[in-house]
């Protein structure tokens, strides 16, 4: 398989020509733009947490317990946290990530697991999408955009060395198709992956900056028909109407009609 070397290098250079052509092209903020390059260069080692002790762990752990923090300051404003507040959530989110979660992916993950699939590369961009809470969806899109970049690029190359070219004929190695997958062996893990996937969607997908931007949309949607609906009943052939009837309504006795000669029917 590939190695850290060669994993980080080609995230890193692609993080780095993406940010610098959405800068150049298409005009989106710097920090931005570096902020997408810098994740893109850290997802290249996200699949190999699972290797157990070892640089992508120990570093993707660390860079995810100093940024996580960080990027999640606007939301604790909007809950209406204080300072104080602020800066001991982020410590305790600091301790979870750099210790909790680097001591149970060590201890329950394998080699080649779910870490390495589709599903996998869907979270880490979801989760990406979640934690940064920007106004402009287009700027969350981009960057949760970079983690699938450099994360899909481990899986890539991770494929592109599970075939032997040694022999002058490419010849399939044993772990050829493990990578890039939907599913594992085990089922307990690809349950677990699924459903962490499921969660995360659900609350992408009801996240209030999204909704209300859909929202949005959907309204100019909605009066974009209207005003054509409109104007093409204006402009259309329309059947004459009658004039509404202006006299009062009859009066109805309920014990029955009267005919004018005051016999009952």
């Amino acid at each position: 398989m590939a190695g850290f070397k060669t994993h980080i290098t080609t995230s890193t250079i692609l993080g780095i020509g993406g940010g610098a052509a959405a800068y150049a092209f298409y005009h989106l903020p710097a920090p931005t733009c570096i902020l997408a390059s810098g994740l893109c260069g850290v997802s290249g080692m996200l699949p190999d947490l699972d290797s157990g002790p070892g640089r992508p762990l120990r570093e993707s752990m660390a860079f995810a317990a100093a940024v996580v923090p960080m990027a999640m300051v606007d939301r604790f404003k909007a809950m209406g946290l204080g300072l104080e507040s602020i800066i001991l959530i982020g410590g305790a989110m600091y301790l979870t990530i750099r210790f909790g979660l680097a001591a149970l992916l060590r201890r329950y993950t394998v080699h080649r697991g779910m870490f390495h699939s589709f599903p996998a590369c869907a979270i880490a961009a979801e989760t990406v999408f979640l934690v940064f809470g920007c106004e402009r969806t287009e700027l969350r899109y981009f960057v949760a955009g970079a983690v699938v970049v450099g994360f899909m690029s481990h899986l890539i190359l991770d494929e592109i060395w599970s075939i032997d070219f040694s022999r002058g004929v490419p010849h399939l190695k044993s772990s050829f198709g493990t990578a890039m997958k939907l599913w594992g062996p085990a089922m307990g893990p690809n349950i677990l992956t699924y459903l962490l996937l499921a969660g995360l969607t659900f609350f992408a997908v009801n996240d209030p900056v999204w909704m209300s931007k859909f929202g949005s949309w959907a309204d100019g949607q909605r009066d974009l028909a209207n005003r054509v609906l409109n104007k093409l009943g204006l402009e259309g052939s329309q059947a004459p109407t009658a004039a509404p009837d202006s006299s009062p309504p009859p009066t109805v006795n309920i014990n029955g009609w009267l005919p004018t000669d005051g016999t009952r029917r």
